[in-house]
């Protein structure tokens, strides 16, 4: 039957473009219409007469009835909907008869959703399965805890949406889609969180831990309805009986941010933090795999870690916030606590996105100009069997201003990571970032430095290398005596190793060295034109097309007195005066017969009418 993508669908589809009173509208007419194929609407100017209840005889008859009884339960929900909506921007909360009315037609969906789930039931008249049964107590859960959750009816409203969560996380397993997981992350979640803490629930408890606690086991049919599909959702592992957390057996405690360790005591934050290291740790699998050869692909393997990295940081700020609302001051250790996680983890953050636009560089962070192939994997393989082609100056500029774009990137990271709490007062750290942003400063204008080099402009090229170079040297200065943490094989972050830092280093001595005699060069060739005499120069007749920039040499105009030259004559010439000139050796030609012309026989004359010329 399909219960929850009906109700799901058609929320999507009347919100995507309308509000609660589109909604409800719409529900209006479908439920109009369902009434009208089961032949019980109410006749125009009709006296009103009470519907009848739906039973599962009648359910077994049509599967309208189904569609009946769900219409009418979101039609009560669209209502209420409708009014939170309207008063949303009201200063004040909702109270009096508005708040009394909402949750009327809330109780009214709540009741119809129930009476559904009591009708299916009796699977032997209806035919319907588990799983149906299960989306309708599900559904009725999750309007009974929007019921009291208006009703400020905490722990009541707890149970009805872990019972809600419960289910549709058996669901899950057995049903591929979204729609469940869209459910719970949007609506019954933040409900559960909620709840839990107007009930002084603990904040170190994750969601699942919350709603298995709050789930009732006493339900034996619905326990065992949810053991067959997922049969070790209810269990309580050893791992959580020691946390206190479900999902993550292996999330941390604490958290280390330079020398300082902090207990994560909210459990959001710390799942997140458990994901962010596995993550991690594929990622590193991945780059060690020989499948991933491309930049792109080296780069697409990031985002797993900057997804749940991200995570972490949206639940460090979401913490903190929750916290501030409750009147909590910035001297509480609870704050401080957090935000000392909260620099970590967005350092964290930071630092694999620097990683990704450095593998998205190339080789050695681009340093070398083609270090960063476009090439697809097929081309890559016949590499060896193909020519190497010869690439056109205006791509290789495109690739130069690519790599700009991503310098630019990370220099802008590595100037949010000041910003965050604490950074500005640790010399260390701020000596790091220094350090780190002239590497990037470096590779930035060699890549400026070798554009201008393409375009032959050579002396705008030593003047950008000489900056980058002396940049790389006060890099290295730091780095020389600071080393990187992190191994070789590791993954690439903000951290720039020992190798990265001499290789550039190395490069930009004899950039610098080659910049130099380019110059030298162009300057040789400028004093030759300079000081060729003047008699050795062609006269200004024959050098129109060019611009005199050092004024007109009024002594060479011409050629004076002239000399015999050359001058190409077209061979069209040639050819006609061979018809007309006797050159020795050649045969006079034959003149040519005139052709006879057979007399035509005359023919007579034709007569008009009464013997006269036509």
């Amino acid at each position: 039957m399909d219960i929850t993508n009906f109700v799901v669908s058609a929320r999507n589809q009347a919100l995507l473009y309308g509000d609660y009173n589109t909604y409800h509208r719409q529900l209006a007419k479908k439920l109009h219409n369902c009434r009208k194929r089961l032949n019980i609407v109410t006749k125009n100017r009709g006296k009103f007469t009470k519907k009848d209840v739906v039973t599962a005889e009648k359910l077994s008859e049509s599967h309208e009835y189904l569609h009946l009884q769900l219409l009418t339960a979101e039609r009560a929900w669209a209502h209420a909907m409708r009014f939170k909506a309207v008063h949303s921007a009201d200063t004040k909360k909702i109270t009096g008869r508005t708040r009394s009315h909402i949750i009327s037609r809330l109780d009214k969906a709540a009741r119809a959703a129930e009476h559904l789930v009591e009708v299916l039931s009796d699977s032997s008249m209806t035919g319907v399965s588990d799983t149906d049964i299960l989306e309708a107590r599900a559904y009725a859960s999750m309007l009974r805890g929007a019921t009291q959750f208006e009703k400020q009816s905490w722990e009541p409203c707890l149970r009805s949406y872990a019972t809600a969560r419960i289910i549709y996380t058996a669901l899950s397993t057995s049903i591929k889609g979204d729609i469940f997981k869209d459910l719970l992350s949007e609506t019954i979640d933040p409900s559960i969180r909620y709840a839990a803490y107007q009930s002084k629930v603990p904040r170190t408890l994750a969601i699942p831990t919350i709603a298995r606690k709050a789930f009732p086991s006493s339900d034996s049919a619905l326990v065992e309805q949810i053991n067959k599909l997922a049969p070790d959702l209810l269990k309580k592992s050893g791992s959580d009986a020691q946390k206190g957390q479900v999902g993550a057996p292996n999330a941390p405690q604490t958290i280390t941010w330079r020398s300082r360790e902090v207990k994560i005591e909210d459990a959001a934050i710390a799942i997140a933090l458990a994901s962010t290291d596995t993550a991690t740790a594929h990622l590193a699998e991945k780059l060690a795999s020989s499948d991933v050869i491309l930049p792109k692909e080296m780069a697409a393997a990031y985002d797993e870690v900057l997804i749940a990295s991200q995570d972490a940081a949206d639940a460090t700020k979401r913490a903190i916030d929750e916290l501030k609302e409750e009147g909590v001051s910035q001297n509480d250790p609870r704050i401080q606590s957090l935000q000392i996680t909260r620099t970590a983890v967005n350092y964290q953050m930071i630092s694999w996105r620097i990683g990704r636009n450095r593998v998205l560089s190339g080789e050695h962070d681009g340093a070398l100009l083609d270090s960063a192939p476009t090439t697809t994997r097929k081309s890559k393989k016949d590499a060896t069997s193909r020519k190497p082609k010869i690439e056109p100056t205006g791509r290789k500029i495109s690739r130069l201003k690519d790599k700009v774009v991503l310098y630019d990137s990370t220099l802008q990271s590595i100037d949010s990571i000041k910003e965050l709490p604490g950074v500005a007062a640790d010399e260390s750290l701020l000596e790091q970032l220094n350090a780190t942003a002239k590497y990037f400063h470096a590779l930035k204008s060699l890549s400026i430095a070798r554009s201008h080099s393409l375009t032959n402009q050579s002396l705008n090229a030593l003047v950008l290398t000489k900056h980058a170079f002396d940049e790389c040297q006060q890099s290295a200065a730091y780095f020389s005596q600071h080393s990187a943490s992190s191994s070789e094989s590791s993954p690439r972050n903000i951290e720039i190793r020992q190798g990265d830092i001499q290789f550039l280093h190395n490069l930009l001595k004899g950039e610098l060295q080659r910049c130099r005699a380019i110059v030298e060069i162009d300057n040789l060739r400028q004093k030759t034109v300079n000081t060729t005499p003047p008699e050795a120069r062609s006269p200004l007749v024959q050098r129109l097309f060019e611009y005199p920039a050092e004024g007109v040499d009024l002594t060479r105009l011409v050629d004076f007195p002239p000399k015999v030259d050359p001058i190409p004559v077209k061979p069209l010439f040639f050819d006609v005066a061979w018809n007309y000139i006797d050159y020795p050796g050649k045969a006079p030609a034959a003149a040519p017969e005139p052709e006879e012309k057979p007399a035509q026989q005359a023919q007579p004359q034709k007569r008009g009418w009464f013997g006269f010329g036509r």
